[in-house]
């Protein structure tokens, strides 16, 4: 049976939550710090200079800027709603979107997008007809263009429960909504590591969950092993994961083994573990993969194994595929500040 731990705890001073699976460690959240702008708070922006030839304006925050790729109908000092979407790189402004989203442990507000939605990981029929009940009297008067995702912890959850959620996350999201007036401010901040554990991670009940226990869990140790650059393969093969400031660049290796299938073999566990790899060092950007010899018709067996591994990855993850030099490409939102940053 399938052994869920949540880790809550700190890391050099800065909190952090850890998901371990069956003693492998699957996320892992750090606090990038006070001065950070966090992914998913919500501000009143300005609209400051447009970006000619990137379809985008400047948006001036409280202690920074925001980079919003939507401007059309847009004029500068409208002041405007915008969430942040991802961390932003050193030196440049944070990706933000007026397409706001109200996260919480049973369901997601979705103003611009109306409509009542039950998470497609709830499968029984008569539990998603009660959870669309539910979600029917708690959304009673709300606004036309308000929409409401129930999400998959609400199978295991209690209705009173669920019902005080939605309540209280449609009561922020319509007075976020009606306060569009003033100066740049913060009007709700981005959850911590140990807030998004708690409404990320617990659609599955944990079966174990550890305050201030890193060292005896082992939390540390395998954040140590996250920080090194080589990263041994099941078969003997090992990749070499060296982010630099253009791209995220990853090498495959097939070890000892000089089989036929041998390079195969590797590429396989290699492409099964990057989606973990790139999440756990918090990568995001263009990534390059210069995977380990093979024949080329291994190719197709290669991009399933791909499209699988990162099917079900919360970070936007765009597979672009094989260039002329043999190498694989693909895109992944960068949704966090960069492992080895947050621990600075």
């Amino acid at each position: 049976m399938t052994h869920r731990a949540i880790h809550l705890g700190t890391i050099k001073g800065r909190e952090a939550a850890a998901l371990v699976v069956d003693g492998v460690l699957q996320d892992l959240l750090i606090d990038a710090g006070d001065e950070a702008v966090r992914p998913g708070a919500i501000y009143r922006g300005v609209v400051d200079r447009p970006m000619k030839g990137q379809g985008g304006v400047f948006v001036r925050l409280p202690d920074g800027s925001g980079f919003l790729r939507q401007a059309s109908g847009l004029r500068p000092g409208q002041a405007i709603l915008v969430q942040v979407t991802g961390a932003a790189e050193d030196g440049k402004a944070a990706p933000v979107t007026t397409r706001l989203l109200f996260k919480s442990r049973f369901c997601i507000v979705t103003p611009g997008a109306p409509g009542l939605n039950v998470s497609r990981r709830i499968t029984e029929s008569g539990v998603r007809e009660h959870l669309t009940g539910l979600a029917q009297v708690a959304m009673t008067g709300a606004e036309e263009d308000l929409g409401l995702i129930v999400r998959s912890a609400c199978a295991e959850g209690d209705e009173h429960e669920i019902a005080e959620d939605i309540a209280a996350t449609r009561a922020l999201a319509e007075a976020v909504l009606a306060d569009t007036s003033g100066k740049p401010e913060l009007l709700v901040d981005g959850p911590g590591p140990h807030d998004t554990a708690w409404r990320d991670w617990t659609d599955l009940a944990p079966d174990e969950v550890t305050e201030d226990a890193f060292g005896p869990q082992g939390v540390l140790d395998m954040v140590d092993a996250v920080l090194t650059a080589h990263v041994p393969l099941t078969g003997g093969g090992s990749m070499v994961i060296e982010p630099t400031r253009a791209l995220v660049a990853v090498d495959v290796n097939t070890g000892n083994d000089t089989t036929p299938a041998a390079g195969l073999k590797a590429n396989v566990a290699a492409a099964r573990d990057l989606p973990r790899q790139l999440r756990l060092r918090g990568l995001g950007g263009q990534v390059v993969v210069d995977f380990a010899p093979m024949v080329k018709r291994d190719r197709a067996t290669l991009d399933q194994v791909l499209r699988a591994a990162f099917k079900g990855e919360a970070a936007e993850t765009s597979l672009v595929g094989w260039t002329g030099l043999g190498l694989y490409e693909l895109v992944r939102k960068r949704d966090r500040v960069a492992l080895v940053e947050a621990l600075k």
